[in-house]
């Protein structure tokens, strides 16, 4: 994207929450947890960093006794990092401001028709400092200044303003670019990942779990969960990779070993620390999984109602991914819980940026070594039916954890669920659809400390 596409008064200026500090010739960027350094820059360059540090400022203030063309391409790059927030200007009054708080996408090779609309999920609403435009699956907010501008929100073939043909065609680009407008009304209509989604399921879900959009809030509370039968899930695609057998516990033995129904609730709390010496094992993580989320066919002399299964069979699925660090006799990295075969089939490898980012552990549940010896990461598949009941799904994630804390009770293990999970970062490491299939809940489990 190129800063010089915009009128000579429109404003920079780094984007909220960003600082820089300059040195002799580099610079380093900070909005943590992200940085960047930026090296090799001449003394204008330098300059146009310290003068943004200062406020907004238009091109031409940035490049004051420098060259143009080597702040332009600052700027660019800038622009490209999502470091920068844009005010567009005209006659001396703010238009509208592009606000990033994510990585801004390239720009659209080619414009949406007039006929172009805002989408069904994007948001208009006020606050202190007046309007703000908002999609829970965009990289960016944008603030209106000019009432004028609100007209063209209803569509800009029909709009009738009195703003320029090239401030209409400029607001126009860049909400196509930040991810607010649609071709035509009805094409999420007729896309089956976002016709699945209401609005404000939407919304509730980028509020409610980690990442860009996410707002501090309180745990989400948990429910018991009465036994009862479940229909059996469509089989999940198998991911690459030879799936890891795990050894079916024997559950006469179980029953004949487990505590009481009514001592398990005495012994069930979160645990916070854990025991790297004698990690978690292999066969431990296979008979937790058995036991929260195993399901067998129903069928003559079948105890189908034994095992509650991953889903509740209303209009979605819920999904087990073990996120290993520390499992004794088990690879590190992340599997998906197979619960009709019993087996762990692997989907992506520890080292990787986005499952170290789903095993990065809350302040509440941080470890004596930073990281989880497990973690088991719930999500769900949201793709089955018209419309997903999300309330539903996030009652069925407090069942479900209240079903595993249970368990590790039960075996002696130690639990404690999330606060949040990073919904982008289970996307990206997946490779799969938010919209088809999304975190939705987090448990850390491992082998407590022996004093806790």
């Amino acid at each position: 994207m190129s800063a010089v596409i915009y009128p000579d008064q429109t404003r920079y200026a780094l984007r909220a929450g960003a600082t820089c500090l300059t040195s002799a010739a580099d610079a380093v960027l900070l909005a943590p947890p992200r940085n960047e350094r930026l090296s090799d820059l001449d003394s204008g360059q330098l300059q146009a960093l310290r003068t943004l540090n200062q406020g907004p400022a238009t091109v031409s203030q940035l490049a004051a006794g420098s060259g143009t063309d080597d702040v332009t391409g600052l700027m660019n790059r800038l622009t490209d990092g999502g470091w920068l927030s844009i005010t567009v200007r005209d006659g001396g009054r703010n238009l509208y401001s592009i606000r990033p708080f994510g990585q801004p996408p390239a720009r659209p090779a080619t414009r949406l028709p007039w006929r172009a609309t805002l989408s069904k999920f994007a948001v208009l609403h006020r606050d202190s400092d007046g309007f703000v435009l908002e999609h829970p699956r965009s990289w960016c907010d944008v603030r209106i200044h000019d009432p004028r501008l609100l007209s063209l929100l209803d569509g800009f073939g029909a709009a009738e303003s009195p703003l320029p043909v090239s401030i209409k065609s400029q607001l126009a680009a860049d909400l196509h670019w930040c991810g607010f407008l649609v071709a035509d009304p009805d094409d999420e209509e007729r896309d089956l990942a976002a016709r699945g989604w209401h609005a404000a399921d939407l919304w509730f879900h980028r509020r409610r779990t980690s990442g860009e959009h996410a707002t501090p809030r309180d745990h989400f509370g948990t429910t018991t969960w009465a036994e009862q039968s479940f229909p059996q899930p469509p089989q999940q695609p198998n991911y690459p990779g030879e799936p890891v057998r795990l050894t079916m516990p024997d559950l006469a033995a179980l029953r004949a070993t487990d505590p009481a129904l009514t001592a398990v609730p005495e012994q069930r709390h979160a645990v916070r620390a854990f025991d790297d010496a004698t990690p978690i094992t292999r066969n431990a993580l296979g008979e937790l999984l058995f036991r929260i989320a195993h399901v067998r066919s129903a069928g003559p002399g079948a105890d189908s109602a034994a095992r509650p299964g991953p889903s509740d069979g209303n209009g979605y699925e819920l999904e087990c991914y073990p996120i290993v660090r520390h499992v004794d006799g088990l690879a590190p990295g992340m599997y998906h819980y197979d619960p009709l075969d019993h087996a762990l089939r692997p989907v992506a490898d520890l080292d990787s940026p986005a499952v170290q980012r789903l095993l990065r552990p809350t302040p509440a549940t941080r470890t004596e070594d930073g990281a989880p010896q497990l973690a088991l990461l719930l999500t769900a598949r949201t793709g089955i039916t018209e419309q997903v009941p999300y309330a539903d799904i996030v009652q069925h994630v407090g069942a479900v954890t209240q079903t595993v804390y249970g368990a590790a009770a039960a075996m002696g293990l130690g639990a404690c669920a999330e606060g949040r999970c990073d919904t982008v970062a289970f996307a990206t490491a997946a490779g799969v659809d938010e919209l088809l299939e999304c975190a939705v809940g987090s448990i850390i489990v491992g082998s407590p400390a022996r004093n806790y």
